[in-house]
């Protein structure tokens, strides 16, 4: 009679460990898919952008390239931008429209660019990949 009780509580215990875990798929273990865009980031003297605001070197903001800035529309939304050679990631919003860049480049404020490869302006120009945090 002694025994019982920690056996049943061994038991319990004992049941917590074979739980099942998520399987693939499942809402724990699901990893959303974003669309991403790839091409080169460069930077820029901010001042007063095509979304309307007077920006400063310090803001973390983007120029978008002309073809994917959209005619404004997306003035203000925040995106994420990924330097390609050393995994540095920063997080910034479309302020601007760069007319001069490509499909999926970017001209970044002196901020934005520096915090994705340590400050080196140098550098100049550098291959990214992107995507919009909707």
């Amino acid at each position: 009679m002694m025994f019982q009780a920690p056996l049943a509580l061994l038991a319990l215990v004992g049941g917590a460990f074979a739980a099942p875990s998520p399987q693939k798929g499942t809402a724990a273990t699901q990893v959303e898919k974003r669309d991403s865009s790839s091409g080169s980031a460069t930077f820029y003297e901010t001042g007063l952008g095509a979304c309307g605001w007077n920006n400063g070197n310090q803001d973390l903001i983007v120029a978008v390239n002309s073809a994917q800035f959209d005619g404004g529309s997306h003035c203000g939304k925040w995106l994420t931008i990924q330097n390609n050679a050393n995994g540095n990631t920063v997080a910034a919003y479309a302020a601007d429209e760069c007319p001069t860049c490509s499909w999926g480049s970017l001209d970044l404020s002196p901020e934005a660019f520096g915090q994705l490869n340590g400050f080196n302006y140098d550098e100049g120009m550098f291959d990214i990949t992107w995507w919009w945090n909707d």
